[in-house]
């Protein structure tokens, strides 16, 4: 392949990788299975090895999916939380066990255990004198968001150890979950209140477990499994076997049956006793994880960037079906994306009728030269969206024709683009109506406005019926154009419109992030509300002002200064504020003076006296910010034990490195 058309390549898979990473793990709303994106990462992997000098540090290929939000507050992790590197065949389960019998060696003996992979929500739970003190996240595998008070609603779960066989203080690692009955449950509730019903159990979960507010996650009766540790002082077990019976004992919620296995053989075999035990678990289990038993052992083999040597998940095989591609569609999104989809002859796919499966994008088409007429095989993995897998090319029809995107918006006839670096094709225009639509959704929906009973199906009404166009019509809707629409009455009416209100005078980052400019997240949105405290100020903000902002970088610059200077949005901005709009702009926080007033600093590997948590707090009591990510806008690295990839950036980039002592000095400097 010529060097032009690798990087081209290499680019459009680590951003393609990143959008995923993104819809999985922070928007919950993934649209690949686990084997389509592994697949990627495998093709992104072997594309780097063959051109070193092409791989980057921060390439998707050597990072775990980060699912930390804004509104939550980050803690370290004692002992990294990694992810599990993937196998989908017995072949691939074998050459992982011969990878452990080289880096250990032929005369060393040693066991396994097979545990069910639970398909939930990643968690570690930090248990001190036997109480629960902190729940956090994976997040980056580092530091994770504390749901501490989300996760005490789970009514199976002890915040005290029974016993008294307790480390001083222990991680403990497991997966969150909703069992089938209650995900029926809650949907039921929503279809009867006309409300859009939620996807699968998995995404609810995700969602749930980042509700800010926990009265909310008690009304959602979520469930807890445990089978991994973490940080453990004083050690008081030597096997992985013997950790699972010793959380039993404490009272703690854990896997239904795991099994011992003293070769590879038997491993195979306990995992085909799994797939056909698992249907009656209580919980969604989508492989097996294989692990070294002895812990001293999975100490010894240690880890990679982002998974551990010892243990690996087997993936059970996603259900599939054939059935006829009947037609390719063309669905655009709330940022103009193109997006292929595959109308089918509909066909029973994992206890459901499947009638459209996602082609993901132009290339996904072209590279399985995928055709109108064509039988297909469709997957649906982990409860997602199905999506086409392959075509059964001896039962193509003789007269198929190559299937050609469309150089247009199928909607409003645009034109369409590809932006240099991504997959997907974009319609340009704004006023595209599948555009507006989605935009009003994004706009009205909880991560945004959070305007109660505005849901996709709302929306879909009320364009339809012409009643709003643009997000400002929002604000004009009255009792008479509701009372009109499937499903409401006066009460629904009196909701929607008392939503409407009060989303007047909601938090200022919320309206930013609803506008929906593109690379502007919740973060982004809360550092430019604190920073300009109005729409009037942020609108007349100039590209240099902007990338100044912590978190803000040239091209996320670039594109906010170019939204607040097309007139349709400045003509926005008028409408809204006419229509009574004043979003409540953020507390001013009172300027602590101390060392680090103004500073940001980041805190990489591990100190001697202190958790990386209480120096953080300790920089923030002195007027300082603590950041997760070196950049040119660092001030300090406060540098412990086993420092790693954050050291050396900031080596690189020439920002000040401390370690504790020095740290310690600069907070007090009149000690000794």
């Amino acid at each position: 392949m010529e060097s032009s058309k690798v990087i081209d390549k290499i680019m459009k898979l680590r951003a393609e990788i990143a959008r995923h990473d993104e819809l999985y793990h922070r928007e919950a709303k993934p649209l690949i299975s686990d084997f389509e994106y592994d697949q990627l990462k495998v093709e992104l992997v072997a594309l780097e090895a063959e051109n070193p000098e092409l791989a980057l540090e921060e390439s998707p290929s050597n990072k775990v999916g980060d699912d930390r939000l804004e509104g939550f507050t980050t803690y370290p992790h004692r002992s990294p939380m990694q992810s599990l590197d993937n196998t989908y065949s017995e072949s691939e389960l074998r050459d992982f066990h011969a990878r452990i019998v080289r880096l250990l060696g032929e005369e060393q003996s040693f066991s396994y255990v097979v545990e069910p992979k639970l398909d939930g929500v990643a968690v570690s739970l930090t248990y001190e004198q036997g109480k629960l003190v902190r729940a956090v996240t994976r997040g980056n595998g580092v530091e994770g968001d504390d749901v501490t008070e989300n996760v005490r609603t789970i009514q199976s779960l002890p915040h005290q150890l029974s016993g008294n066989n307790h480390p001083e203080v222990i991680e403990i690692r497991g997966e969150i979950y909703m069992t089938n009955a209650e995900f029926v449950r809650i949907n039921r509730g929503r279809e009867e209140a006309g409300l859009e019903t939620y996807a699968n159990p998995r995404n609810l979960t995700a969602g749930t477990i980042k509700q800010l507010d926990r009265s909310e996650v008690a009304k959602r009766n979520l469930a807890i499994v445990l089978y991994g540790l973490g940080y453990c002082e004083p050690l008081i077990v030597s096997r992985q076997s013997d950790f699972q019976n010793l959380l039993k004992g404490w009272g703690l919620p854990v896997v239904e049956k795991f099994w011992q296995a003293e070769d590879i053989d038997q491993v195979w075999s306990q995992i085909m006793e799994l797939d056909a035990a698992r249907q009656d678990f209580s919980y969604a289990t989508d492989g097996a994880v294989v692990k070294v038993d002895s812990i001293a052992l999975q100490e010894e083999l240690g880890s990679t960037a982002k998974a551990p040597r010892w243990a690996i998940a087997y993936k059970f095989a996603a259900e599939q079906a054939e059935t006829l591609l009947k037609e390719i569609t063309v669905q655009v999104g709330r940022t103009g994306v193109l997006t292929p989809v595959a109308e089918l002859q509909p066909v029973q796919l994992a206890g459901t009728t499947v009638s459209r499966a996602t082609l993901h994008n132009q290339e996904e088409v072209a590279r399985k030269d995928v055709r109108v007429g064509d039988t297909v095989i469709v997957e649906k993995a982990g409860e997602i969206i199905p999506a086409v897998v392959s075509v059964v090319m001896a039962k193509r029809p003789a007269d198929s024709e190559v299937y050609h995107f469309p150089e247009a918006c199928p909607i409003c006839q645009t034109l369409a683009i590809q932006i240099p670096g991504e997959v997907a094709k974009r319609c340009p225009n704004l006023s595209c109506p599948a555009q507006v639509r989605r935009r009003l959704e994004h706009f009205a929906s909880k991560q945004c406005l959070d305007i109660e009973g505005m849901g996709q199906s709302v929306v879909e009404q009320l364009v339809e019926k012409g009643l709003i166009s643009r997000l400002s019509d929002i604000y004009r809707l009255r009792s008479e154009d509701l009372i009109e629409l499937e499903k409401f009455a006066e009460k629904s009416v009196e909701n929607l419109l008392q939503g409407i209100e009060l989303s007047k005078r909601t938090e200022l980052w919320r309206f930013i992030h609803g506008f929906g400019i593109q690379q502007v997240g919740a973060a982004a949105a809360k550092d430019l509300a604190k920073t300009f405290g109005s729409l009037e100020k942020l609108a007349a903000a100039d590209q240099e002002t902007l990338v100044k902002i912590d978190g803000i970088g040239e091209k996320t610059a670039e594109g906010i200064h170019a939204y607040f200077r097309e007139p349709m949005n400045t003509q926005l901005m008028e409408e809204l504020q006419k229509l009574g709009i004043e979003p409540m702009a953020p507390a001013v926080e009172e300027v602590t003076e101390g060392a680090f007033s103004g500073k940001t600093v980041v805190l990489t590997g591990t100190l001697p006296t202190m958790t990386r948590g209480e120096a953080g707090k300790r920089i923030e009591a002195s007027g300082g910010k603590v950041s997760s990510s070196v950049s040119k806008k660092t001030d300090y690295v406060l540098a412990g034990v086993e420092a790693g990839s954050k050291l050396e950036k900031a080596k690189k980039l020439g920002v000040a490195i401390l370690d504790e002592e020095a740290f310690l000095q600069m907070l007090d400097p009149l000690s000794d």
